[in-house]
């Protein structure tokens, strides 16, 4: 697992240099200040658009603009909004969200844009089902200009990329994410959930993108009220620290944090790299992967859909993000004292592979053999934070005399020795969110983020299911959909056998995933944004005169959420 592991941090590593990031934070300004500041026509008239008062039935497509809409945040508003940020803060600090706030606002120029260059050259051979994405753009845009070859080269490295991200952080992230929660709080193993969730799931996809967009269009709605609601009344709870809270956030991003309990600490630059991650990561922008989605909306303006888009990050981000974030920094879950107190100290010991600290036996019942403990330990300069703290895992086992947790090597030229006077359970990812939960009402955590996290995980992967279906079209036709829905199923249960065990593991597959599809979409974007823009100043130009309102009064919110509206009599 260790050589794994290291492996996984090593392709993280490249991938995720820092001239990446400035790269998409440099794309979101110059869209940004290129479309006059779009996140305002996103917020205003995008809403108008989403309430359906410019649907056409007779338009190609498949879908109306909310369903689009909620198939595409449904891939994003899901364990990213859970354990995405409890990642970011575990590992970044409090300074990691306000960098997923700067990501967030430029994101929805990047996704009005990405949206749009795909809705121009989407295929719409069959009205009723289109097909769009990056791949697309970059196909017909090139061949347009006498280079198909190159074209449907480009979109075949744009699909191979959201292959993987569909498997790593669309599939496995969800999958995992939710077995571990579920083992954690009801004792069901991993690989059940992992079953139950591949049944939910293929039941889903197999029947394309309009079942996927009813789903969603009811899940969407439902399960973001449903968290607000709860996180409504923790925040409430706390309402004497939002301030402080909303503090510590600015200031971290800029500053270090200091090592305080579970956190080891966190330099401005751990809190920019974590808190962009996550962002990516959460709402997508830049990925690529939404314009899929907003592809099969029923619209005959491609502007329009670019528009709706634009609230993605907004929602997933702005909003979603931050209650997470508020939730753990307010409970004081990220940074708490040890939970079990251990007398004596385990003492490390030499040996050929590195530090090792001896098994340690734990008190109490309530373990089960596979969990995860930590311990903060401190010794040599850790390069992520600036600091001498680092953290080291432990897997719990069971003997003869109870449970006990053995220590992974750790390798350093000092001798580590643990800070504080205990060990902690491991919390990772959307646990740490659900324990944030029950500090505030016992048991709390335990149902609200099950049930939410389910239902995040299953909406997410119905997406990315489609997703990487369409990626699947573009490469090699229609006919190899059925074998690869089977292929994504069984990747389910594979995220859930064990294969990916700490919250650092994590960080890594996930981050792989995502940033294969920026290092292809982007430039993508660089080329053929330029397309985008013109149709869009073109679009608000209209809009501006008056040569353009809306077509008919707002459906009803049962025709918008079922679809009804735009289905032809």
């Amino acid at each position: 697992m260790g050589d794994i592991s290291g492996l996984l941090a090593t392709l993280n590593g490249l991938l995720w240099h820092e001239y990446v990031l400035y790269a998409i934070v440099a794309t979101g300004l110059v869209f940004t200040i290129w479309s006059g500041f779009s996140q305002y026509r996103a917020l205003t008239h995008g809403s108008m658009v989403l309430r359906g008062v410019y649907d056409d039935p007779d338009d190609p497509g498949a879908i109306n603009h909310f369903q689009a809409l909620s198939a595409a945040l449904s891939a994003t508003v899901g364990l990213g909004n859970i354990g995405g940020v409890a990642l970011a803060i575990a590992l970044g600090g409090p300074g990691a969200m306000f960098w997923m706030w700067v990501i967030a606002f430029l994101g929805m120029s990047i996704k009005l844009t990405e949206v749009t260059m795909s809705m121009l050259y989407r295929n719409t051979d069959d009205p009723d089902n289109p097909h769009g994405g990056p791949m697309w753009v970059a196909a017909r845009a090139l061949e347009r200009r006498g280079m198909p070859r190159l074209g449907r080269t480009l979109g075949g490295i744009f699909c191979v990329c959201l292959l993987v991200s569909t498997a790593t952080g669309g599939n496995m992230f969800q999958a995992w994410n939710v077995g571990e929660l579920t083992e954690e709080y009801f004792s069901v193993p991993s690989w059940i959930t992992g079953i139950v969730l591949a049944v939910i799931v293929g039941a889903v996809i197999i029947g394309g993108i309009k079942r996927i967009g009813k789903v969603t269009g009811t899940l969407v709605p439902l399960m973001v009220a449903l968290y607000l609601a709860a996180g409504s009344y923790v925040l409430a709870v706390h309402i004497g620290d939002i301030p402080s809270m909303f503090a510590l956030i600015v200031k971290s991003a800029f500053m270090p944090t200091e090592a305080a309990g579970a956190f080891i600490g966190g330099t401005a630059a751990s809190a920019f790299l974590f808190g962009m991650k996550r962002a990516v990561f959460s709402n997508e922008a830049g990925q690529g992967s939404s314009p899929i989605a907003h592809s099969a909306a029923k619209t005959d303006e491609p502007v329009r859909e670019g528009i709706v888009a634009g609230l993605e990050p907004f929602i997933d981000t702005i909003v979603v993000c931050t209650f997470t974030a508020l939730i753990i920094l307010s409970t004081g879950i990220w940074n708490r004292a040890p939970d079990i107190a251990l007398d004596p100290l385990p003492v490390a010991t030499q040996t050929e592979a590195g530090w090792l600290f001896a098994d340690t036996p734990l008190p109490g019942d309530d373990w089960i053999a596979g969990n995860k403990t930590t311990m903060v330990i401190e010794a040599h300069d850790n390069e992520k934070t600036g600091l001498k703290f680092h953290r080291i895992e432990g897997t719990v086992f069971s003997g003869d005399s109870g449970y006990s947790t053995t220590w992974d090597v750790f390798v350093g030229p000092t001798m580590p020795t643990i800070v504080g006077d205990g060990l902690y359970r491991n919390y990772i990812g959307a646990t740490l969110t659900a324990k944030a939960f029950d500090t505030v009402w016992p048991g709390l955590g335990k149902w609200l983020i099950s049930v939410a996290a389910w239902f995040f995980a299953v909406s997410t992967m119905i997406s990315w299911g489609y997703y990487g279906e369409q990626g699947v079209v573009f490469l090699a036709g229609e006919k190899a959909v059925q074998g690869y829905k089977l292929v994504y199923c069984l990747l389910i249960v594979v995220a859930t056998l064990g294969f990916v065990q700490t919250d650092t593991d994590l960080d890594n597959v996930t981050g792989i995933g995502t940033a294969v599809l920026l290092f292809v979409n982007i430039p993508i974007c660089w080329l053929f944004g330029y397309q985008a823009m013109r149709a869009y100043k073109e679009y608000i130009g209209r809009l501006k005169s008056g040569r353009m309102g809306p077509d008919h009064p707002p459906p009803s919110l049962d025709d918008l959420l079922s679809g009804r509206d735009v289905e032809k009599s």
